[in-house]
């Protein structure tokens, strides 16, 4: 019986897996996918994240590839309305650290254990002395006992831990383009750009190799054919100067955005972590971080659980306290930029006189602690 199964060996399951092997736990890691997938979602890592990560020797591998990130800059109509300055940050690592999700998921799994993959986890069932994980694998159901389990698979993987109907979802009608393209030859190459026009937000975020991250609003409803979501992209970045990277875009994917936080993050011997959780709009950069941060402060408890015997109750709880403000915080942060972000060609005037009031002056020094998740209760 393994002391702790993961479900879930993204970035943040494969963290907790590698972080619990090192204090000599044995993990089960399950994956429902058959292959490490070679997209590229979750791209910001935020200070806090990478000073929690550095006594494991994590922040040093990741960095080793990461573009650092000093400042952002909210520009208008090709005009500039503020600069955030991570690098003007109290904070050990000033910057937000960018990299493929790929990337991060290899450097968080230096220690971690091989994931089982192409197990559909279907049950997971609480008793007296353990929990029984029930999947499909290879075409056949497996069953086995853990001691504690941790659900880390997403969204998807919620019914697993919460009956239908306790966690309320807010769907936005928003939806956005995406894609990653090379922008060699630029003089901001270390710099994040959030372009707020009429038309609706386009975000462009530096990545290793030359690539920048492109993320444009995109009106519901809108053909999604393949050919048509990759020519609304170039002409959203062709509308803000960046003609070149618009003939260079391929594809573009499309997704949507919803608001999630779970009344509770730990049943008994089941506790639930990340996007199983918790979901926030990706614009604002905080999801992934929040997930890395319910893991790597998760660790220590379960470890100690494990070795004693016996649950640590108070501080578990205290834990799921400070996890839970922390994502209604981000969850909160990122409807504000969801709001931000949309068309509003009739009160643009007022959005921009807004948003230059909020990046000035000590405002915009709270902003930037703000989006560098510098107000996480475990920052």
């Amino acid at each position: 019986m393994a002391d702790v199964t993961i479900v879930g060996a993204g970035p943040v399951g494969t963290l907790l897996a590698g972080e619990l092997q090192r204090r000599g736990v044995e993990a089960r890691l399950l994956e429902r996918r058959p292959e490490a997938g070679d997209g590229t979602r979750a791209i910001g890592i935020h200070s806090p994240v990478l000073a929690a990560l550095e006594p494991s020797g994590l922040t040093e591998r990741l960095l080793a590839e990461a573009v650092r990130v000093g400042r952002g800059e909210a520009r208008s109509r090709g005009r500039l309305l503020g600069t955030v300055r991570f690098d003007a940050l109290a904070a050990r690592f000033p910057f937000v650290a960018t990299l493929p999700q790929t990337t991060t998921e290899s450097a968080l799994g230096a220690d971690a254990p091989e994931p089982l993959r192409g197990a559909r986890v279907m049950a997971v069932m609480p008793r007296d002395t353990g929990v029984v994980v029930r999947a499909a694998h290879l075409g056949r159901v497996i069953e086995f006992e853990s001691g504690i389990v941790v659900v880390a698979g997403g969204g998807g993987a919620r019914d697993l831990v919460y009956r239908p109907g306790r966690v309320s979802v807010r769907e936005y009608p928003d939806r956005y383009l995406m894609t990653d393209a090379a922008a060699a030859g630029r003089t901001d190459d270390e710099v994040a750009v959030v372009h707020l026009d009429p038309d609706g937000v386009l975000e462009s975020f530096p990545l290793p190799g030359g690539l920048r991250r492109f993320v444009a609003w995109d009106a519901p409803g809108a053909d999604d054919e393949p050919d048509a979501r990759a020519e609304r992209l170039r002409l959203a970045l062709a509308r803000r100067g960046e003609e070149a990277t618009a003939e260079a875009v391929q594809a573009a994917t499309s997704f949507g955005v919803r608001r999630v936080v779970a009344p509770r993050l730990r049943n008994g011997r089941v506790l639930a972590i990340g996007d199983t959780a918790h979901e926030v709009s990706p614009i604002g950069g905080q999801g992934m971080n929040l997930g890395l941060l319910d893991a790597v402060t998760l660790a220590p408890l379960l470890a100690e659980w494990v070795r004693t015997g016996s649950a640590p109750d108070g501080e578990l709880r205290r834990w799921e306290e400070r996890r839970l403000r922390s994502a209604r915080r981000a969850a909160a942060m990122a409807s504000v930029n969801t709001r931000l972000g949309r068309p509003l060609p009739r009160t643009d005037a007022l959005r921009r006189a807004a948003v230059r009031a909020m990046l000035a002056g000590p405002s915009g020094r709270l902003f930037a602690r703000a989006y560098a998740m510098g107000f996480d209760a475990d920052a």
